[in-house]
């Protein structure tokens, strides 16, 4: 039996900000319990409702240095779903409205947390095997671990495996701050360990001090190891590829199941998928009071609105993709003001062909899956990504760019081997995703048949949590 702690900013149902939290929340019950006791860590936020923090149950308290600074750190439990969650307490850093500020914040925040973690070890009687680390908030870990800690022999057999699941956010800050905040000795503080362009990096110390490191697809893995995705960290991190892989996120295939699912208009599976879709479809557009036809493809698009998600090529061909009759397009999402402002502007001129819901609902994104023919993607950069994985599920087809875990797991449509589960693109380009598209809506149009085995291949995949923790169990296995 390995004992495995995960650390992470935030977990579902508890916090989430992002799909971090889906993994740190959904995965550890996956696990084959007889070979892995997976337990998970998070701070113990205000904003956590306050159905959760009530029943949360009190283990015990200590206060530690954090440089010149001495900091209560409270532990608290709670069990759910069969998976035991541990709270680190401190309101100092804590409270407020949402679990990040500004960066110079939780720079402190996050140095906080990574050194609670490892000392609230001893104090609870808990030795895990390893330490499962996510994203920069917890990059310190790794190194507190390897150049403080280990010198207790408690410490000495635990292992660390670090996971990227956004490179473009590096936990960076002026260099004599993060000094003064860590504690942690100069000669730490240098281009191949903790210093990058003058300043402190915390996700630069869970890239060298980890035992593995993970992202979460194998083409992010490697696009990482490139000038154009390493996010000024490509030398850094090919130096370190030999403990580098690359797991692919999962989705709850209870919660998103179009045949039990709650929050939609109409079950179906992939035996009746046809009058499903239809019937959601329905739905969803009168709902939203826009015209039904069957010869006019829904497009779906639930996201962040962020330039990562390709909202440029979008911005560059609204005009062209809403005139031309062809589609009908529901937005859900929140992001840049630029691109809502952008949502808003084409809902205005197109109040028959595109409806912005500025907003997140998960009941909106279900049923936004459940009735779209398609789903559009084009991101110029994904690690992973869920939200096709979601539209696979559903049966609607995705139409992507060819970046990351959207490379990885949207197979491109071949009509002559009559094989793939979604359109793709290459290029980070407009007219490209545009052609997409079109031939997507070609297919649609004049290949029903085809346009459902598509779907229907989709649906058989299995993007469950239960294949990347078989992924992860391997992983842990060989440390």
């Amino acid at each position: 039996m390995k004992n495995v702690l995960l650390i992470a900013s935030e977990a579902v149902p508890f916090i989430k900000t992002g799909g971090l939290a889906d993994v740190a929340g959904s995965l550890p019950k996956y696990f084959d319990k007889t070979k892995f006791d997976v337990r998970v860590m998070i701070p113990k936020y205000t904003c956590i409702p306050w159905e959760y923090r009530e029943k949360m149950v009190y283990k015990t308290h200590f206060y530690i240095d954090l440089a010149w600074r001495t900091q209560y750190v409270g532990v608290f439990e709670l069990e759910w779903n069969g998976v035991t969650f541990y709270f680190i307490d401190n309101e100092f850093y804590f409270a407020g409205e949402r679990p990040y500020n500004n960066i110079y914040e939780d720079v402190e925040k996050f140095a906080f947390f990574s050194k609670a973690v490892l000392e609230a070890l001893p104090h609870m009687n808990y030795q895990p095997d390893i330490i499962h680390c996510h994203d920069w908030q917890t990059g310190l870990v790794p190194v507190y671990l390897e150049n403080i800690y280990k010198k207790n022999v408690f410490y000495q057999n635990m292992k660390t495996v670090f996971t990227i699941h956004n490179l473009q956010f590096q936990g960076r800050w002026n260099l004599k701050a993060v000094k003064d905040i860590t504690g942690l000795p100069d000669a730490l503080f240098t281009p191949d360990k903790l210093e990058s362009y003058g300043e402190g990096n915390y996700l630069k110390g869970g890239i060298v001090y980890a035992d593995a490191v993970t992202t979460v697809s194998p083409t992010y893995a490697y696009e990482i190891t490139t000038p154009d995705g390493g996010e000024g960290l490509d030398g850094l991190i090919r130096s370190n590829s030999y403990k580098l892989s690359g797991i692919i996120n999962g989705i709850d295939y209870n919660e998103y199941n179009p045949k039990a699912d709650p929050k939609i208009a109409y079950l179906y599976d992939a035996n009746d998928l046809e009058e499903g879709k239809r019937k959601n479809k329905q739905a969803l557009l009168k709902d939203m009071n826009l015209p039904y036809s069957d010869d006019v493809m829904l497009v779906g698009i639930v996201s962040r609105m962020t330039e990562q998600k390709g909202f440029a090529l979008v911005d560059y061909m609204m005009d062209e993709l809403l005139s031309s009759g062809k589609f009908t397009i529901v937005a859900l999402g929140t992001g840049e003001e630029r691109y809502e402002n952008m949502f808003r502007y084409y809902e205005s001129r197109y109040p028959d062909r595109l409806k912005a819901n500025i907003m997140y609902s998960e009941e909106a994104a279900h049923r936004i899956y459940a009735a779209s023919d398609a789903f559009l993607m084009p991101s110029l950069f994904e690690p992973c990504g869920l939200s096709q994985l979601m539209s696979l599920r559903y049966g609607t087809v995705p139409v992507v760019r060819e970046t990351g875990g959207l490379k990885d797991t949207v197979e491109p449509y071949n009509e002559y081997q009559h094989t793939g589960t979604g359109f793709t693109f290459s290029n980070y380009n407009a007219h490209e995703m545009r052609d997409s598209l079109l031939y997507a809506y070609q297919v649609f149009h004049e290949n029903r048949t085809g346009w459902l085995d598509i779907a229907r291949r989709g649906m058989e995949q299995n993007f469950s949590w239960s294949s990347s923790a078989k992924e992860y169990e391997k992983l842990y296995a060989k440390l």
